[in-house]
C-alpha cells in the first residue's frame, strides 16, 4: 500500500517535510509547548513518576495490543489505556489498565466522545 506524502512540519517557518504533525527536530519543542500552555495543570498531578512506573511496568508484562489478540492479531501494543479513567476514580492499579496500538486506542475514544453527545432514548 502505498504511503500519503509528507506535508510541511506544523512549527511557524519550519520548511521540513515529515508525515507526522512535526518534523523531528521541533516535536519536542511542540510538546512543550502543549504542556506549557494548552494541556490542563492537574493532568500533570495524574500522569507523575508513578504513572510512568505503573506504565512501564504493564507494558513489559503486555506488549501486545489486548483487543487485536482478542481478534486474533499479534500488533505491538503503543499505548495503555485507563479502563475507568482516572478523571472517573480510576487508579493506575494493573486491573484497571490495558494494552492497545493506537487505532484501537483511538476506537475507544471516539466511542467514548460519540456517546457523550448522544440523548438518552439513542444510547
Amino acid at each position: 500500500m502505498p504511503l500519503k506524502p509528507k506535508h510541511p512540519c506544523g512549527w511557524p517557518g519550519c520548511p521540513n517535510l515529515t508525515d507526522k504533525a512535526y518534523c523531528p527536530e521541533h516535536t519536542k519543542a511542540a510538546n512543550r509547548r502543549y504542556e506549557k500552555y494548552r494541556r490542563d495543570p492537574q493532568t500533570s498531578s495524574r500522569y507523575g513518576k508513578a504513572w510512568q512506573v505503573a506504565r512501564k511496568k504493564y507494558k513489559a508484562k503486555h506488549p501486545l495490543c489486548e483487543m487485536c489478540l482478542a481478534d486474533g492479531k499479534a500488533v505491538p501494543m503503543e499505548q495503555v489505556h485507563h479502563i475507568v479513567p482516572l478523571s472517573q476514580g480510576g487508579t493506575h492499579d494493573e486491573n484497571n489498565l490495558m494494552s492497545l496500538c493506537k487505532s484501537c486506542h483511538s476506537r475507544i475514544h471516539a466511542n467514548v466522545i460519540k456517546l457523550r453527545f448522544l440523548r438518552p432514548h439513542q444510547r
